[in-house]
């Protein structure tokens, strides 16, 4: 036995058991409570049923020992409202009677009772069977116990379960809401460094013109909300043409058709992105009240496309493609698209464009652009 075992049957040995005699005759309750008391047992008394219930649900008793024939109310009557309260029904209940009959046995045992005992009785029978019922009684007791804490431990690992579930599903959408789909599995999956080259894309770069000068104007609460205002409608349009967002930096806004996953009409899906673009753009006001308008280039060709670093991860484009597109933006003019000549190769099939001319990028010299009208 172990010594946490040990302690356990010394503290169930310690325990002085509560016995509530009830019985109409004076000289029985003595002699019992007596007998009784001598083995170390606490004893309460009641001269009839209805100071035994009264007594009962003042204080619960470990064990009733029941007499059957009493005035008002006999045994049978006070075992029967004795275990039809649910506080109460598992008081064990012993009947000491002098009826001798298997029909007062039957009945006592009908009515809940656990025992049945004839007078006159031997102590050392009486105390057998009262330890023996008393020993039930504290099992069931441990195990309505054990079961009880199973079921707080049950409800608190659901609870567990459920958070956990909660924050995974949240992290899966915070990921899908930084990464697309495939980069977020590889990802989860453990990969380090994730970098892909795609040979055909188009890069869309936008700038709010006049922004640095309102700035300066409005408070910067007032400002990130009227950013968001604007950037929720484009991420609107991002899935909209089923495009990837690849980020913003301060008022610019980036995005690219074409990866992860190829498609062949990346450049008509930026295009059209594009002029919804500027339409969204014509319909909102700044706070101050005075009309908006963007700068958009947009270029097409070979990138690499990847999630690198540690810490603050995200997914970001390298190459010409994407360099050319933002000087095709910052070397545009406000409310209008300057798309490149490889650009144009993709879409004057299906688009109105208007050739603009040869003009000269920084770091790449004499290119030739045109506009995209609709």
């Amino acid at each position: 036995m172990s010594d946490g075992q040990l302690a356990q049957g010394n503290f169930e040995l310690s325990i002085v058991s509560d016995i509530l005699i009830v019985d109409d005759t004076a000289d029985n309750i003595r002699l019992l409570s007596s007998m009784l008391l001598e083995q170390g047992y606490k004893v309460r008394k009641a001269i009839n049923g209805t100071m035994a219930l009264t007594a009962i649900r003042t204080l619960p008793p470990d064990l009733l020992l029941l007499d059957v024939n009493m005035p008002q109310m006999d045994g049978y009557e006070v075992c029967r409202q004795l275990k039809q309260d649910p506080q109460l029904r598992d008081i064990p209940v012993i009947f000491l009677s002098a009826l001798d009959s298997t029909v007062d046995k039957v009945k006592a045992f009908a009515v809940g009772g656990i025992d049945y005992l004839t007078k006159p009785f031997h102590i050392e029978e009486l105390v057998a069977r009262i330890e023996s019922q008393l020993t039930i009684a504290r099992q069931r007791q441990l195990l309505q116990q054990q079961k009880q804490q199973l079921e707080l431990e049950i409800q608190e690992r659901r609870k567990v379960e459920a958070e956990l579930k909660w924050q995974r599903e949240r992290s899966e959408t915070l990921i899908l809401n930084i990464f697309p789909q495939k980069i977020a599995e590889r990802l989860k999956s453990g990969h380090q460094t994730i970098a892909s080259y795609f040979d055909e894309v188009t890069v869309l770069f936008a700038d709010l013109v006049g922004f640095t000068t309102l700035a300066v104007q409005i408070p910067p609460t007032d400002l990130v909300q009227f950013l968001n205002q604007i950037f929720s409608r484009f991420d609107a349009l991002v899935e909209q043409y089923q495009l990837e967002k690849i980020k913003t930096i301060g008022d610019a806004y980036m995005v690219v058709g074409g990866l992860p996953q190829h498609r062949d009409d990346h450049a008509q899906a930026i295009a059209q992105m594009a002029l919804a673009m500027q339409t969204t753009i014509q319909e909102l006001k700044t706070p101050l009240g005075q009309p908006l308008s963007l700068r958009i280039g947009i270029n097409s060709g070979p990138v690499v496309a990847g999630v690198i670093g540690t810490k603050k991860f995200s997914y970001d484009l390298w190459g010409d493609t994407v360099n050319v597109a933002s000087r095709l933006e910052s070397q545009g003019e406000p409310g209008r698209i300057q798309i490149s000549e490889q650009t144009h190769g993709l879409l004057h099939h299906q688009f109105h464009c208007e050739e603009r001319g040869v003009i000269c990028l920084k770091g790449r010299g004499e290119l030739k652009t045109y506009w995209l009208l609709g």
